[in-house]
């Protein structure tokens, strides 16, 4: 393994001293966590872009050689798409480190090394993008006589690379690829300061509560982490300031910090008895980073504004019908027919649910007749009102979901649907937080490793975003063995490692992380993209796991894995007390699946308004026209929501999704990809959840092509290979507890 280091090495004192090598630029294996310092970032990757734009001047000397030579000649695999490869899997390899602490560990030394290099980084990944020669040399791959030569995944990925230029601005010079380019960088930019805004509007908020009465109505867990919270923060005060007061914090006697982390925001919303209180939180939430100096809303029309700019310099009519060009979905107009049709589904469902929780309140003598029920009373009352009908509380289940008992039963589903060993691995690889586990995949059958992944379940709001996801630390390919005997075998498999990070409730007061249902559901679901990363069987990493997946697509493995989640075998398998080991009740079991659909209509409308504002935004939004950003979400919400949104509501200015993640002019995938989960689903129903034996078998089979296949083959055509048909929007609405009429039973066959 060689070794780039960061600066040559220095005398000093007629002595010697070699300087360490750059950890971020060993370029293979495991991140050296232990080892990365904010300080490496920019020698780091100045070096490596030195580097790599070396190997790009060669691999275009080369190409271009064959491009010209008299006479022809023909351009290989070996000769194009390996070594680009080698070039953007070792530019991935340290960016996505980078990348990587920023969302768990953000500091602010690294972020300003963060922003110091991205412009420089944008610049070369535009020069591979728009390369004459590359694109040259892709278009001949295609075709010439060895192009029936390619697997299916070799040509995808050839296809893929074709299509990644012509929206990278390969086909533009002059003024018109000099302003693409600066619209790139600026994009790049724009989206690190938004996601940096919501990070630290979230962490500057809290309220610190000191009374008994402060606190009614709040479950032990959420004291418990308050007062942790208090403590932590006691911790980081030197001044004599009301925060000290917090060093002895306990869940009985508080202080208690409250914030707008999720496993704070939430269950505060939910259980707190003080009105007052939950309006302050509330209207903190929605008007996150929409202020000061982290107001996000210039950045918001800056955003939408480039990426008009954009989409019209590559002959797109907007930013939506360009994001669309990769996506399964064929237009504009097929993704508002889908909302149209869950928003009819859901609407009138949605509508007879507030008002019960409107009659509820009143009932109960919360809210006065004639009055409005306000948005910060909707999560409590529907609290309430959920814990009468079903005789169900959330915060009473969660000594049945300890996170230890849940990996075991989450392991246990894995190893009965797909053939899977999973054990600890922890001491194999250099972690960025103690609390960070390692764990290692094996076949079953087989008995050999085939993939590993990392665990960060914990919210740390000082360091880590919200939300949760999976990445890629490394990817799946057949790289050359140089470690192989001359007569052995001269290529091996790397194997797949992902990034699984939650932001579940931690552990506190020496108990185990106790987590909520939906917590438990988010783990499902984030395991779900891992799997696919991790159980891929192509070779090349263009097309392995996730990637080369539309992107509309790529939520399937994910929402498949969250129905297991009710499965009774999977269910027991995982719900034990973590004092007495005693299993859930079964009582409570059917409660759980009795309260599945409690409020599916405020459910669905809820994404149906978050997809439809993103697809007006990217699609009907001008800059120049009269029509404002808040004013396309108020039109969107007029139609997709039965509550209409406050004035001063911003929730557009921490929607990271869109504004700062993958999900522009996408975030409806997740109802798309839900119409192919939820039928991939049905598979398993229809052969009958109690038949471990059918169950088996059809798991292996979702295994050997919607895991396995990754982006090798067209995502309709994998659906068709484990479903042997199209899928329906039937099985969606009705697992969502609702029907229509105007479902098709193939809604999505446009898509193919």
């Amino acid at each position: 393994m060689s070794v780039v280091s960061s600066s040559p090495a220095q005398s000093t004192d007629q002595s010697t001293v070699e300087t360490a090598p750059n950890p971020l630029l060993i370029g293979q294996g495991l991140p050296p966590f232990g080892d990365i310092q904010p300080s490496h970032v920019v020698p780091g990757i100045e070096q490596l872009l030195q580097n790599l734009g070396h190997d790009l001047e060669v691999l275009e000397a080369q190409l271009g050689q064959k491009l010209n030579a008299e006479p022809a000649v023909s351009i290989t695999w070996a000769d194009l798409i390996d070594p680009l490869s080698a070039i953007t899997e070792k530019l991935g390899w340290s960016w996505g480190i980078i990348g990587h602490l920023m969302g768990v560990k953000n500091s602010s030394e690294l972020r300003t090394a963060y922003e110091s290099v991205q412009p420089e980084l944008v610049q070369f990944a535009n020069s591979i993008g728009q390369s004459q020669v590359i694109y040259a040399a892709l278009g001949k791959l295609k075709g010439s006589a060895a192009w029936t030569d390619l697997d299916p995944a070799q040509q995808r990925i050839v296809d893929a690379a074709l299509k990644d230029a012509e929206l990278s601005g390969v086909g533009l010079s002059g003024k018109q690829k000099e302003t693409f380019n600066d619209i790139q960088r600026s994009l790049a930019e724009l989206s690190t300061q938004f996601s940096n805004h919501v990070l630290d509007a979230t962490k500057a908020f809290s309220l610190t509560l000191t009374k008994p009465e402060d606190v009614a109505g709040l479950p032990p867990s959420l004291l418990s982490l308050a007062a942790q919270a208090a403590r932590d923060t006691a911790q980081n005060v030197e001044e004599d300031t009301p925060e000290r007061t917090g060093a002895d914090a306990t869940a009985e006697k508080g202080p208690w910090r409250i914030t707008l982390d999720m496993p704070s925001y939430i269950p505060f919303l939910r259980h707190s008895q003080r009105r007052d209180l939950r309006e302050k939180l509330y209207r903190a939430f929605i008007t996150r980073a929409s202020s000061g100096e982290l107001d996000n809303a210039p950045l918001i029309e800056k955003i939408l504004e480039l990426r008009s700019q954009k989409a019209h310099l590559l002959g797109f009519e907007n930013y939506a019908a360009l994001s669309l060009a990769t996506k399964m979905a064929p237009s504009v107009a097929a993704v508002e027919t889908l909302m149209e049709e869950l928003r009819s589904a859901s609407y009138d469902a949605a509508k007879r649910e507030l008002e019960e929780i409107k009659t509820f309140a009143k009932q109960h003598g919360s809210v006065d007749a004639g009055l409005e029920i306000k948005q910060w009373e909707v999560p409590f009352w529907t609290e309430r009102m959920r814990e009468q009908q079903f005789n169900l509380n959330d915060e009473a289940l969660r000594p049945y979901f300890p996170l230890p008992n849940v990996l075991e039963g989450l392991f246990g589903l894995a190893e009965r649907l797909f053939g899977i060993t999973i054990s600890a691995a922890d001491t194999q690889a250099p972690v960025w937080h103690p609390d960070v586990r390692y764990f290692q995949v094996s076949d079953t059958a087989k008995s050999e490793v085939i993939a590993h992944f990392y665990l960060d379940p914990y919210s740390r709001p000082a360091e880590k975003r919200g939300g949760a996801w999976m990445d890629e630390c490394i990817v799946r390919a057949k790289i050359q063995n140089r470690e192989s005997a001359q007569n052995s075998d001269a290529f091996k498999i790397r194997l797949p490692v992902a990034y699984l990070i939650c932001n579940q409730s931690p552990p506190v007061d020496g108990k185990p992380s106790l987590m909520t249902f939906r917590e438990v559901e988010t783990l499902f679901h984030e395991f779900g993209h891992g799997l696919q990363h991790m159980l891929t069987s192509v070779d090349y990493p263009g097309a392995a796991g996730i990637n080369n997946v539309e992107w509309d697509a790529v939520e399937l493995p994910s929402q498949f894995m969250e129905n297991w989640c009710y499965d009774r075998d999977t269910l027991f398998g995982m719900a034990q007390h973590y004092e007495t080991a005693e299993p859930l009740p079964e009582e409570d079991y059917q409660k759980l699946l009795a309260a599945r659909h409690f409020m599916t209509g405020n459910a669905i409308l809820r994404q149906v308004n978050f997809g439809w504002t993103d697809m007006a935004l990217h699609a009907d939004y001008r800059p120049e026209a009269d029509e404002t950003v808040w004013e396309v979400r108020d039109r969107i919400a007029k139609k997709a929501t039965v509550m209409s949104p406050l004035p001063e509501d911003a929730f557009l200015c921490s929607f990271g999704h869109i504004f700062s993640g993958g999900y522009a002019a996408g975030y409806y995938s997740y109802f798309w990809a839900e119409v192919l989960s939820a039928d991939a689903f049905s598979a398993f129903e229809e052969a009958g959840l109690e038949d471990g034996t059918q169950v088996s078998t059809i798991g292996r089979k979702f295994r050997d092509t919607v895991l396995a296949l990754g982006g090798s083959h067209h995502p309709m055509e994998v659906f068709k290979a484990f479903r042997g048909r199209e899928p329906s929007t039937q099985a969606l609405l009705r697992h969502r507890g609702l029907t229509s009429q105007s479902s098709k039973e193939n809604g999505m066959s446009q898509a193919a």
